[in-house]
């Protein structure tokens, strides 16, 4: 049973309780769904360790490349180039693919305001929105919620579903809109009988009752065929997808990812979690079917990793790295961006790859023109205290 900082345990809480000494299958539900609105699908994924943007779109035609990461060159043999001067990863085949369709784009040089190499402000400040580490107890992802209204731009009677893939909910979903979590569990499975007992003992309960059928309806969605936990990457997006599918899913869902902290052998693990990556998402689309025209799912990190390999083969904390759209409702086959290059003289403290683009206005042009806002309103609620403007053009009319 998980509770959040700063929130009294209450009685909702408690039934998180219940199913885990039921043994149940489902991470219950901690605030109960509201109706979905409207038919536009976003899902987040959060590449936790610092991704390597280098690695997932080389920059194969800069010269200063070669001297930098000489090593890595037979990595992208026979490659998927994507122009002149980028190639993408070759673990990363349906990634690959969905850019040839034009559903994905990739902006290379992003990065947050933040500029230095914790993990843990760097996360902060990602999922916060803050312009400082540690200083917003909720996330931008759930300030989304609340913004989103109607078609006339009035406000919603109820807020959109908001669900992170997850045995506890991130800080880029907590917040004042109601949220929620799923995970699959290796607990033994919950007996129909006891599932009728809680169902009838809080029928008639105005609260508990409601949260009870959401979690119920969750666990039904869900449908995971024996799924136990997260590491099966192509069962994972099923699974997704089966949250966000049809009128009663998850409008704005949140996925996390880790195994990007690449200090040692970065080849090798990388090329591991870029495939995973890959299968999930492309098993997500796969499984979102008709859904997938209008859904933009944003991948992101909370930076990036040093230009040059260290002593170990791998690479360090750095600045720089590179975000990815993709989705029938993104308009992809494009890379945007100001490449600064690699040479010695355009790194960032002389180590990374220089910033030039805001990740934070990445997030806030393609949230408000997914769900029809104001970009500049929803990068003063989202991102406070930035200056730069919305990223425009990145998803279709």
């Amino acid at each position: 049973m998980t509770e959040l900082p700063g929130t009294p345990l209450s009685r909702r809480a408690l039934i998180g309780g219940a199913l885990a000494i039921g043994s149940a299958t489902a991470l219950v539900p901690k605030i109960a769904f509201a109706q979905a609105a409207g038919d536009r699908n976003l899902l987040f994924v959060l590449l936790r360790g610092a991704m390597d943007g280098m690695a997932m779109l080389a920059p194969l035609g800069d010269p200063a490349y070669n001297a930098a990461r000489a090593q890595a060159l037979s990595d992208y043999e026979g490659a998927r180039k994507l122009d002149s001067l980028f190639t993408l990863h070759p673990a990363m085949q349906q990634i690959g693919k969905a850019y040839t369709r034009n559903e994905a784009l990739f902006i290379h040089a992003t990065a947050t305001s933040y500029r230095d190499r914790s993990h843990f402000d760097g996360q902060d400040l990602l999922e916060s929105g803050a312009a400082k580490p540690n200083t917003m107890r909720d996330g931008w992802l759930n300030r989304l919620v609340g913004l989103i209204g109607q078609a006339d731009g009035s406000p919603l009677a109820v807020p959109p579903k908001a669900l992170a893939i997850s045995p506890t909910i991130p800080l880029a979903l907590r917040g004042d809109a109601p949220a929620s979590n799923y995970a699959p569990s290796s607990l033994p499975e919950a007996s129909a009988d006891f599932i009728e007992r809680v169902s009838l003992l809080y029928k008639n309960d105005p609260e508990l009752g409601e949260l009870w059928s959401s979690a119920l309806e969750t666990r039904a969605m869900a449908a995971d065929d024996g799924l136990r936990n997260l590491r099966d990457a192509a069962k994972t997006g099923k699974l997704i997808a089966s949250l966000m599918r049809g009128e009663t899913g998850a409008r704005i869902s949140m996925v996390e990812l880790s195994g990007w902290d690449t200090h040692a052998n970065q080849r090798g693990n990388f090329r591991r979690s870029a495939s995973a990556l890959d299968t999930m998402l492309g098993a997500y689309q796969t499984a979102m079917g008709s859904a997938w025209d209008k859904t933009a799912v944003i991948v992101a990190t909370e930076f990036g990793r040093t230009v040059s390999y260290n002593g170990t083969r791998g690479t360090d904390h750095g600045t720089a790295s590179a975000t990815m759209l993709m989705g029938g409702a993104v308009k992809g086959g494009r890379i945007l961006g100001n490449w600064p290059g690699m040479a010695k003289a355009n790194l960032y403290r002389g180590r990374d790859l220089m910033p030039t683009t805001s990740l934070e206005s990445i997030i806030a042009g393609a949230t408000a023109q997914h769900f029809g806002l104001d970009p500049m309103a929803v990068q003063a609620r989202l991102f406070p205290e930035r200056t730069s403007r919305p990223m425009e053009g990145l998803i279709r009319a």
